[in-house]
């Protein structure tokens, strides 16, 4: 496994994916829960040399919002990879490790509930996942198995489900699918900050339907444009912008991605309980921490 970007110099190709389409079931183990979504496009994308070898991928990233809490920006951050482009029979086949990340957005910032957080936090000397340094991160490993971080990419649509039309590209060059399995969040070692960011991940998974619930399946069709030339110093810019990232408020430069619907197209929304739950979590943490810092 290579490091993502310690081999820049090599790449000579590359395909964008202008079309992340996920997947994952917002009750897991209920197949007529799967919500879909598109990330926002033209983030992610992999490159490689003349010969195919793959030295890099830029994986998407998204924007997800907490009636309670805001905003939250959602990445997945490429830790390791390797594997081969053959475009001339338009094959792949690529290993993995990713990491998830979790941050609040700037307008979360801006309410009242996340300021008094970032300023109780700041004044006792604690992280706050105000930005993408100080994100939470949620561990990934390959379906079924804890023990093992690294997961492939490979050919062809997901056949673990069957996508509706709206997630379908038929104008892509070539599609690849991926499935990753949610782990924990990694612990910080201070039970104030690791309570606060496993609340903050519940409220999370209750405003997006378990999107990043341990032991949640997360599936994407990854819809390739044609292959193009790689402009080296344009590869470090565009993944130095979105090492950065983007914000759910801002969306991204290159279109939005799309709201979670069910296979019939309906929207996924939180239902009224949720939001009545997300603010119990909130005060039940704050009575037990914050009250005494």
């Amino acid at each position: 496994m290579l490091g993502n970007m310690d081999n820049i110099d090599l790449l000579d190709r590359q395909q964008a994916v202008l079309w992340p389409e996920f997947s994952w079931e917002t009750v897991p183990g209920d197949a007529a829960s799967r919500c879909f979504q598109m990330f926002a496009p033209d983030i992610s994308r992999i490159g490689y040399t003349d010969t195919g070898r793959v030295y890099s991928i830029i994986c998407p990233q998204q924007g997800s919002c907490s009636p309670s809490l805001g905003c939250l920006n959602v990445e997945v951050s490429v830790t390791g990879q390797r594997g081969w482009v053959d475009e001339s029979n338009k094959e792949l086949a690529a290993d993995m490790t990713v990491e998830g990340k979790i941050w609040f957005s700037p307008s979360a910032l801006e309410t009242p509930m996340v300021k008094l957080l970032w300023t109780l936090f700041a004044d006792n000397g604690l992280p706050f996942p105000a930005d993408k340094a100080n994100a939470i991160r949620v561990t990934t490993h390959k379906e079924n198995d804890p023990t093992q971080p690294i997961f492939p990419v490979r050919d062809g649509q997901s056949t673990l489900f069957t996508s509706p039309d709206f997630a379908l590209h038929p104008e892509a060059w070539h599609v690849g699918n991926v499935e990753v399995e949610i782990g924990p969040i990694v612990p910080t070692g201070d039970a104030v900050v690791d309570d606060f960011n496993q609340l903050v991940m519940d409220v999370f998974n209750l405003a997006s339907g378990n999107l990043l619930l341990p032991g949640n399946l997360l599936s994407w069709n990854v819809w390739f444009f044609e292959p193009q030339l790689v402009d080296r110093q344009e590869w470090r810019d565009h993944a130095e912008k979105w090492r950065e990232s983007i914000d759910a408020d801002h969306g991204s430069p290159d279109g939005n991605g799309t709201s979670p619907r069910y296979f019939d197209g309906s929207p996924f929304s939180p239902v009224e309980a949720v939001i009545e739950e997300e603010i119990d979590k909130i005060i039940a943490y704050i009575k037990a921490h914050l009250l005494h810092l």
